[in-house]
């Protein structure tokens, strides 16, 4: 078997797609050599990237093992189809190829470790280069060669990574001659297909903002992208989608809507080591009160609890100012205006509360994809309430505790006292019109918690 790596040709500002590109070298090989194409692979890797374009993704080609294939020609078709199509006047735009001779599953355990360090980790192109020489690859790029880490990292991808979704995504590519011109999509049976779809098809339309999730804004070929956990449900609700006319699909498997791109925090000595361009899971408790900043953005504190913090849950849970006195380090976390109503949740935090939060850190900030509640604040210190006249009790003055005027009853403290809450326990998470290609939405399951899923 013969397995074809590819990524970045594409541009912000002239279009192209990486997977369109992928599409027609698939397209080309099997035409020209006549090899099967047992299958389309989109890998998204580390969203943290800096030079990425928009989705970060990269593509393999697994091509059959039907039809033995001479890896020169592959190769030479691949690297034409690349240099016709990728968009290399745009200086940023640096394509990549590799090509392997073996099957997609028996991937050198190198290749493997390089795939899953170029969805959570950053990478340079010797390491790329060196690699793909070492295991003696065939391999091309133009301009600084950037292109071809995410290639090696699509070769490895099948072999290393466990959890796969189907996809539609570019399934609806545009004539040419309308490539970089409004899209025509019906809305009205954007949002029925997708009702009809869910939950094995997923973010295709956010319900509540009214936005057609599945169709890009970008001047690329890509009409709309339908992704889900079945292949024949998002076939049929990609097809029920009217619109403009369709010059050709796809499908891919893709390792979309996984999480995969998510670093364990439990191995972190605090939160405060957490790095920049890497997106963890971490535990805490809410050491802040959530903030509204301008622009609409809302900040808190992540604390880093004192031995676990997992002891007794019920002794901190009772008291918001407790808790908050075991944080020794903190991370700042924060919902951007565009998560829209995830910010809501974000602002219903208390201190104390216990969670688990998910996201890439920039910046020294977390920038929250979801998270979830283990244990919420339930009361909180208050002034006591005379038990005769059910008033709420003044200060007797400085350390003389607190007295009913009316009555004269006393008390020498504050009380708990119950808390209302507008959160319950269990995972949050951003709206589909603001979620990562890799995040994994809450519809798909899986999750240690009760969800609440967004549509």
């Amino acid at each position: 078997m013969t397995v074809v790596g590819l990524d970045d040709t594409d541009s912000r500002e002239r279009g192209m797609c990486t997977t369109y590109v992928a599409t027609e070298v698939a397209s080309r090989l099997a035409e020209r050599t006549g090899a099967t194409v047992q299958r389309l692979l989109l890998v998204r890797l580390n969203p943290a990237v800096e030079h990425k374009t928009r989705g970060n993704a990269a593509l393999a080609i697994h091509l059959g093992h039907d039809q033995e294939c001479d890896p020169e020609t592959v190769y030479d078709v691949a690297r034409t189809t690349l240099e016709d199509l990728a968009e290399t006047a745009d200086e940023r735009t640096n394509p990549g190829l590799v090509v392997a001779q073996h099957a997609p599953d028996e991937v050198p355990d190198d290749v493997s470790a390089f795939a899953l360090s170029a969805i959570r980790d950053h990478l340079s192109i010797d390491e790329a280069t060196t690699l793909a020489d070492d295991r003696d690859y065939r391999r091309w790029g133009a301009g600084n060669g950037r292109g071809q880490i995410g290639a090696l990292a699509a070769i490895g991808a099948w072999g290393t990574l466990e959890d796969w979704t189907w996809t539609h995504e570019c399934i609806a590519y545009r004539d040419p001659e309308r490539w970089g011109t409004p899209r025509t999509i019906d809305e009205e049976s954007v949002f029925a297909a997708a009702e009809v779809g869910y939950p094995t098809v997923w973010d295709t339309v956010d319900r509540v903002e009214g936005e057609t999730v599945c169709v890009p804004h970008t001047p690329g070929p890509i009409l709309h992208g339908i992704r889900g956990d079945d292949p024949e449900a998002v076939r049929t609700v990609s097809e029920a989608i009217g619109g403009e006319p369709v010059a050709r699909t796809q499908r891919f498997v893709t390792n979309q809507g996984t999480d995969v791109h998510l670093r364990d925090g439990s191995t972190l000595e605090s939160l405060s080591a957490a790095r920049d361009g890497r997106a963890y899971r971490l535990e805490g408790r809410v050491a802040s009160e959530p903030e509204t900043r301008r622009g609409g953005h809302v900040f808190f504190e992540l604390g880093d609890p004192i031995n676990g913090d997992d002891t007794d849950a019920s002794s901190t849970s009772g008291n918001a100012d407790a808790s908050s006195a075991n944080a020794t380090e903190t991370l700042t976390c924060a919902a951007f205006e565009p998560t829209k109503r995830f910010r809501d949740r974000v602002r219903a935090l208390r201190v104390g509360d216990r969670l688990t939060v998910c996201g890439e850190v920039a910046r020294g900030t977390l920038k929250l994809e979801k998270f979830a509640v283990r244990d919420l604040v339930e009361t909180e210190r208050g002034t006591p309430t005379c038990e005769s006249c059910d008033r709420r009790m003044k200060s007797a003055g400085r350390g003389q505790g607190y007295r009913c005027r009316d009555c004269g009853t006393t008390a020498a403290t504050k009380v708990d006292q119950p808390l209302e809450r507008d959160l319950e326990v269990g995972w949050y998470e951003v709206p589909p019109c603001a979620r990562r290609h890799v995040a994994k939405p809450l519809v798909r399951g899986g999750f240690d918690g009760p969800t609440h899923p967004e549509r």
